[in-house]
């Protein structure tokens, strides 16, 4: 038997075993650059060996673009002869799948050397990196995220675009933006049934559903967790169950930063606080509205470092097409109070949970590598008690700040690979991985050509 260097012991497998005669398989999940579940799914009898001695992955899983191919700029194919790390599992992680059938379970897991050593270019490892280093400084993060999507129609409208989703309770469709509205959303009600039982047989809370501000646009919030790592594992987890329960209604879960051009896109708004030794809420002032320093500094240094983190928030080239005027996606690093215009917004409330709400990333970002930048950015500020400047009030995307972020993907791309502070927020290998991966995708859409270069140019140059 080989020590796990996560922490993971075979009696939870044990125990899970005895608790769960029925099931037959599991998916062993571990989460790429781009936040995609890749793994296997193993039979029962293999759980054990999984625990007792890892399973081995090949090195390049964790170099793969968007559609699953490998990016040979990272390093981490053939320089290094491709060959098997070995994966554990994550304690506390395994959990069984609702609705499947046969029944199955899943395991989060995460990469290490042969030797037991992290592979930090596991997006996992470079939060809990951020994390320790917190520790160290009697600083403990905690946060919850939130989670934004469409559900559409598996079949474009007769103008060739994603449409919504029709109601899968009784088949009613609607077209208008529906915001807020409580009857629309007893239209999914089976849907977000099984969504939130699904999340509770995982030790999810899932909590508030809404319509969202666009046709076929819905929102879950999930409960605020004392453990960042945790937060980040709901939003990973969360979103597989959406979209396999949503696949089971016959309806599409869509997780694009903008798949409709007219109507707004889908945020991963990321909820932050910071405690403690003693689990008290450092962020909180004494007096309603006089702020801390901490959690001025701590604005401070997120609106410093936003520029060249923005490739984590918006890592692909549709995450672009949501930073528009108007839209709840913000286009300057401000920061404001209750004013949903400003990047950085200290939500209105009760003065004890005093949190910022962090509102650049889509929901296309891989959440563990957004909490690691925010951590680092926080301590940024925290260390060089950096004052954030003046508050936004009003209407955010007017006017200019004096700390712009890039304009486009490209420009983001070139930001983030010469950034010094990325590379110490993500880690060295985490860095090269995920820029060199960006870069790479980048070219595989530059060379595409889109059907708007038809429309503009077939028969007018």
């Amino acid at each position: 038997m080989t020590q796990s260097p996560s922490g993971s012991s075979w009696q939870e497998a044990e125990t899970f075993l005895e608790a769960h005669p029925e099931i037959e398989a599991f998916d062993i999940v571990l989460h790429d650059a781009n936040g995609i579940g890749r793994g296997k799914i193993i039979r029962r009898h293999e759980l054990m060996g999984l625990y007792t001695g890892g399973r081995h992955l090949p090195i390049s899983i964790l170099g793969l673009d968007i559609v699953g191919e490998d990016v040979h700029e990272t390093g981490l194919i053939w320089d290094q002869g491709d060959g098997d790390l070995r994966a554990w599992p994550i304690p506390g992680t395994l959990k069984p799948l609702y609705g499947t059938n046969p029944p199955r379970g899943e395991v989060l897991m995460s990469m290490y050397h042969l030797d037991g050593g992290e592979m930090t270019s596991d997006p996992r490892h470079a939060l809990s990196r951020q994390v320790k280093a917190m520790a160290a400084e009697g600083l403990h993060p905690a946060g919850a995220f939130e989670l934004e999507f469409f559900l559409l129609d598996p079949k474009f409208g007769e103008d060739g675009y994603p449409r919504p989703a029709a109601a899968v309770l009784d088949g009613r469709r609607s077209n208008w933006t529906e915001v807020y509205s409580v009857d629309h959303l007893h239209g999914m009600e089976p849907l977000f049934s099984d969504i939130y039982r699904a999340a509770e047989a995982m030790g999810i809370k899932a909590e508030t559903v809404i319509s969202e501000y666009a046709p076929g646009q819905y929102e879950l919030t999930l409960h605020y967790r004392t453990e960042v790592m945790q937060a980040a594992d709901d939003l990973v987890r969360l979103k597989r169950i959406v979209r396999l329960q949503a696949r089971r209604h016959g309806v599409v879960a869509c997780f694009m930063a903008k798949p409709v051009e007219k109507y707004a896109g889908s945020g991963m708004h990321f909820h932050v606080s910071l405690q403690d030794a003693k689990g008290r809420n450092i962020f909180a002032e004494e007096i309603e509205g006089q702020w801390t320093d901490t959690i001025r500094h701590a604005i401070g240094g997120l609106r410093a470092t936003m520029g060249e983190s923005m490739l984590v928030f918006a890592p692909h080239a549709n995450s672009w097409r949501r930073f528009v005027g108007q839209s709840y996606a913000p286009v300057s690093p401000s920061w404001g109070v209750n004013n949903r215009s400003v990047a950085l917004r200290i939500p209105a409330g009760d003065v004890k949970a005093r949190r910022i709400e962090h509102r650049p990333s889509g929901v296309d970002a891989n959440p563990y590598l957004v909490a690691a930048t925010v951590l680092a950015g926080i301590r940024h500020g925290l260390r060089h008690r950096i004052d954030p400047g003046p508050e936004t009030t009003g209407n955010g995307y007017q006017g200019k700040d004096d700390l712009p972020i890039p304009g486009d993907w490209r420009e983001a791309i070139r930001a983030a690979t010469d950034s010094a502070f990325l590379k110490e927020a993500l880690g060295a290998d985490m860095h090269r991985t995920f820029t060199a991966i960006k870069a790479a995708e980048y070219q595989r859409v530059a060379r595409t050509i889109a059907d708007v270069d038809y429309d503009l140019y077939l028969h007018a140059v």
